[in-house]
């Protein structure tokens, strides 16, 4: 199953939600979130860098990845981005596929 890095970053009205939730409770709701879209919570991080929160998780596909994110950043709590990561051996598999490119003005 494919892996999704989400990363996010609290608005006025998510970080009140923080406030009022703590954050145990934000994991349970992201975990069963991924989960309703047939995926699975691998980790969560709350931070206090660039980012607000770090969620890897495996998800079905790109177009549940898109849904999922959609429907996060509708809600208004979070300004959220997701992006695609590989394993070391997915690099390893694609590293082995022998691609014919030809780069502009050559």
């Amino acid at each position: 199953m494919p892996k999704f890095l989400l990363q996010s970053t609290y608005t006025v009205e998510g970080l009140k939600g923080l406030i009022s939730d703590g954050g145990t409770k934000r994991v349970d709701v992201v975990r069963k979130t991924i989960e309703a879209n047939g995926g699975r919570l691998e980790s969560m991080y709350f931070s206090f860098g660039k980012k607000d929160t770090y969620v890897l998780c495996d998800l079905p596909d790109h177009r549940s990845a898109a849904a999922l994110v959609i429907a996060i950043r509708a809600a208004g709590g979070l300004d959220s981005r997701v992006t695609p990561v590989l394993t070391a051996e997915e690099v390893d598999e694609a590293v082995r596929v022998k691609e014919t490119y030809q780069p502009p003005g050559r």
